[in-house]
């Protein structure tokens, strides 16, 4: 089992950007039965709103992570070693629906506060849901924005309160 110790969010290391879009993430989250499902991500941000960090999600309704994250109080983002760029392409693949992802990737699922994470992550942050909204057409003022969505499969986002950073020791 890694050791991992807290940190204070803006302790937290690294290029924000550079973590979301180039290293990527798993977003995850676990139903009230018990069963967790996990999505990489690219897009998300982080940030400070409303007095306190926070974490930017997004997913699509038609994503299975996302009936898991709506059903949620919170979520977690882990960032991994470049060494687990073959499991993270895997799960931004392959649905939950289909299959145990988590298990095929041999990850092992950790929890704090009933959030799901994973103990291979070299960064861990836990958050609780605070605001979600779906994105719309009627509010994009780019094509920047619109281009991304050909079919109007808009993305709903989650604002979490980052609760808890972990990092490893050994990272």
């Amino acid at each position: 089992m890694p050791n991992f110790r807290s940190i204070l969010p803006a302790e937290l290391s690294g290029n924000a950007i550079q973590r979301i879009s180039k290293q990527w993430a798993l977003a995850s989250a676990q139903k009230p039965d018990g069963a967790a499902n996990t999505m990489t991500i690219s897009w998300g941000g982080l940030g400070y709103l409303w007095n306190q960090p926070v974490a930017f999600l997004f997913v699509r309704p038609q994503r299975y992570t996302y009936e898991f994250v709506e059903s949620a109080d919170g979520f977690s983002l882990c960032f991994f070693p470049e060494k687990y760029r073959k499991e993270l392409q895997y799960c931004g693949t392959i649905s939950g629906r289909d299959e145990d992802k988590i298990a095929h990737c041999g990850f092992t699922v950790a929890h704090q506060d009933g959030v799901p994470y994973f103990e291979e992550a070299e960064a861990v942050l836990i958050c609780k849901k605070i605001y979600a909204q779906d994105l719309t057409g009627d509010c994009a003022l780019s094509e920047l924005v619109t281009n991304q969505y050909p079919t109007g499969d808009y993305h709903r986002m989650y604002v979490g309160a980052i609760q808890t950073v972990l990092v490893r020791d050994d990272a």
